[in-house]
Parts: structure tokens; C-alpha cells; sequence
């Protein structure tokens, strides 16, 4: 299993963070060890003083597959949660200050808490999913999925070509704005539409 993931997917968040508006999809990965899963709580490394959250869609591959053509993606994933990518930001600005990959950044240990799954049969409209994240029960972060860049399938498309996908990668697709650091403390809750899917505590 393999986590990839996508960045500056959202226009807010490119304008947010002050990067370039890509023509293809930015990719980046996380090792399996980056995976927090079952709303345990998140302890806050020694080596960062800066953790931000970013919220995402995230969706599960069901089916193997290099080359896929967008038009046949739908067939290569079941199900939707939600994720959320903490990044060390004062890691990740130090590294592109140099010109030098920021792969720690970004694939710490539990730098990937998931959610449980929902059949993606359940969404009326896969390109309206509404996604959120509250902090201390203030809204943080919200999206939709209309608003990403490049769709789902043609991420699928675009990662094929690189990537054998094999069943039970998951898939970062993108924040939008509002990222922001968390603390020690701090209790995360993350919905999709109205259906609470994350729920732990930062320590």
C-alpha cells in the first residue's frame, strides 16, 4: 500500500500559501508509517514547532491499473473519507529555501491521519462533495470537490502513468485555504457533508 498525494489543487490555497498556479498535478508521497488511523490522538513531534493542518478528500484504489484513461478511472476506486496532511511547515520552508526535497515535511510518522470509508455509491455527485474541519469547534477549513483543480479521475489518469496503482493505495487530493498551525491540545473534527468522520486530540 502506498499513499500519494496531491498538492495545490485549490486555487485558494495556491493564492494562501503565494505559489504558482501548476499546469499538472503536483505530486508528492508518504510512507505507510505515515498513517494514523481510528481517531487516535496525534503527538506533536520534537522536531517541528510549526504543524500545520490540511484537510482533504481522500479516496481508496480498488483495482490495479498503469495507464488509465480518464474516461475508465471511475472503475479504479470504491470508496471516499477523509484525510488530513500535516505538514511540519517550518521543515517544509527551510528545504525549498535551499532547492532541496522536503520529503520529512510532509511523511513523519502520523503526518496522515485517515478516516473510516464511505461507498462512493452513496454521493449523488462525486465533483459536489462538501468537506470541513473544525478546531476547538471552530471552522478551520472548508471545501467542495467541484472546486479542485484536477478531478478525481484525472488524477487517476495522471498517476497511472507514473504509478502502478494497486488495491488499497490511498489518494491525497488537495486542501483548500485556511491551513493553519495546530497545538498541543487542540481536538480535531472533520465531516464530509454532514457526517462527522475525525475526531481526536492533538498531544
Amino acid at each position: 500500500m502506498k499513499i500519494l498525494a496531491i498538492g495545490r489543487n485549490y486555487g485558494d490555497h495556491i493564492e494562501e500559501l503565494k505559489n504558482e498556479r501548476p499546469d499538472e498535478p503536483v505530486i508528492f508521497t508518504k510512507p505507510d508509517t505515515a498513517l494514523l488511523k481510528n481517531n487516535d490522538p496525534f503527538y506533536y513531534p520534537p522536531f517541528s514547532n510549526e504543524i500545520h493542518h490540511e484537510v482533504e478528500l481522500i479516496f481508496r484504489i480498488c483495482k490495479e491499473g498503469k495507464f488509465v484513461k480518464e474516461e475508465h478511472a471511475h472503475k479504479y476506486y470504491d470508496k471516499i473519507g477523509l484525510g488530513i496532511d500535516f505538514t511540519a511547515r517550518d521543515l517544509q520552508s527551510k528545504a525549498k529555501e535551499k532547492g532541496l526535497p522536503w520529503d520529512i515535511a510532509k511523511g513523519f510518522n502520523g503526518s496522515a491521519p485517515i478516516s473510516g470509508w464511505l461507498d462512493k455509491n452513496d454521493f449523488e455527485d462525486l465533483q459536489k462533495i462538501n468537506f470541513s474541519l473544525k478546531i476547538n469547534d471552530q471552522l478551520k477549513q472548508e471545501g467542495n470537490s467541484a472546486l479542485m483543480l484536477f478531478s478525481i479521475d484525472y488524477i487517476i489518469s495522471y498517476l497511472s502513468k507514473f504509478f502502478t496503482l494497486k488495491t488499497g493505495d490511498i489518494i491525497f487530493t488537495g486542501t483548500p485555504k485556511g491551513v493553519g498551525p495546530i497545538s498541543i491540545g487542540d481536538k480535531l473534527e472533520g465531516y464530509i457533508e454532514n457526517q462527522k468522520l475525525l475526531d481526536f486530540e492533538i498531544k
